[in-house]
């Protein structure tokens, strides 16, 4: 069900698809893409959505948005949870069950990966890495340290529900695509019927 206050701007080709909750005075700007699928995306209110943002829900995580959140252009937010007066750079991702304190900042082109937790005014540096749960913060040159957090994190199974190393033949991917692609079609057609 789509909820959007009298009072929101929303820019003639932003998408909002499915059950999306926009707060009084946001603004969701030119090529936005506000995707619900299988749960909620809620924004809060005096929240700026600027261009060619990504906002995702999915069937395990809802997207949830803070009051005063300013999303940068090009950034993409995947069922996650962003407390009130937060800053997300342009090109900066969060990612699935990950959650982002009040007051917290993450710079231009910043990952905050699956399950990490940013207490309230943390900052992600430019380009950086944060972590699981409490965040650990690594420079992109660190794949290796990122990697022996993130591959506890399991992000195939967290988000998919496909094993990395599980027993079928086919890879991850080819189940991913093809699960994630069956679910995305029936999800489509039940909003076109």
């Amino acid at each position: 069900m789509r909820q959007i206050h009298p009072s929101a701007y929303v820019a003639p080709n932003a998408v909002i698809d499915g059950d999306v909750t926009i707060g009084a005075e946001t603004v969701v700007s030119y090529g936005a893409v506000l995707v619900a699928d299988g749960g909620r995306i809620v924004i809060g209110h005096n929240t700026v959505v600027m261009e060619q943002a990504v906002i995702r829900s999915s069937a395990h995580h809802d997207c949830v948005i803070g009051h005063h959140v300013m999303v940068g252009p090009h950034t993409h937010l995947a069922g996650c949870t962003v407390g009130d007066e937060c800053f997300i750079a342009t090109g900066a991702s969060v990612f699935n069950g990950a959650s982002l304190g009040k007051l917290s900042e993450v710079r231009i082109n910043g990952v905050v990966h699956l399950r990490t937790r940013l207490p309230e005014n943390s900052t992600v540096p430019i380009g950086w890495i944060a972590v699981g749960d409490p965040a650990q913060l690594f420079s992109p040159d660190r794949h290796d340290e990122i990697w022996a957090v993130q591959q506890q994190l399991d992000f195939p199974r967290n988000v998919f529900g496909v094993s990395r190393g599980g027993s079928s033949t086919d890879s991850p991917v080819k189940q991913i695509t093809g699960k994630y692609g069956r679910y995305l079609l029936r999800t489509r057609n039940r909003r076109d019927d």
